[in-house]
């Protein structure tokens, strides 16, 4: 089992979520979250004050789903995420050891 993080444009939510769903998605735990990447936000100017912008909005994307499906889940989600400009996101994907579905105690993939 693997788990797939995304840090994406909050107004590429709603795609990437069609895509995800399209291709057999289902558990998707979704969190509004402020972060930078390499870009370190920007400036705006407020009421003719500069103001630096450091922390901006994102969506932040995570699921645990069946290592066999990992890579076709990280291309769908890079396809929809993707706008080409700068601060489109990261994806990470980390190893899960084990999941228990605490309903009924059914462990592992099962479990998903």
């Amino acid at each position: 089992m693997k788990k797939i993080e995304a840090i994406i444009q909050p107004h590429k939510l709603d795609e990437v979520k069609e895509a995800l769903i399209g291709i057999g998605v289902d558990g998707i735990t979704i969190s509004e979250v402020r972060g930078h990447g390499r870009q370190k936000g920007h400036t705006e100017v407020y009421r003719g004050q500069e103001y630096k912008v450091d922390l901006l909005p994102k969506v932040k994307l995570e699921m645990v789903v069946a290592s066999a499906r990992v890579d076709q889940i990280v291309g769908v989600l890079a396809e929809a995420a993707r706008s080409g400009k700068i601060g489109d996101g990261k994806i990470f994907v980390s190893s899960i050891e084990e999941a228990v579905r605490i309903r009924n105690g059914e462990r592992g993939e099962v479990a998903l």
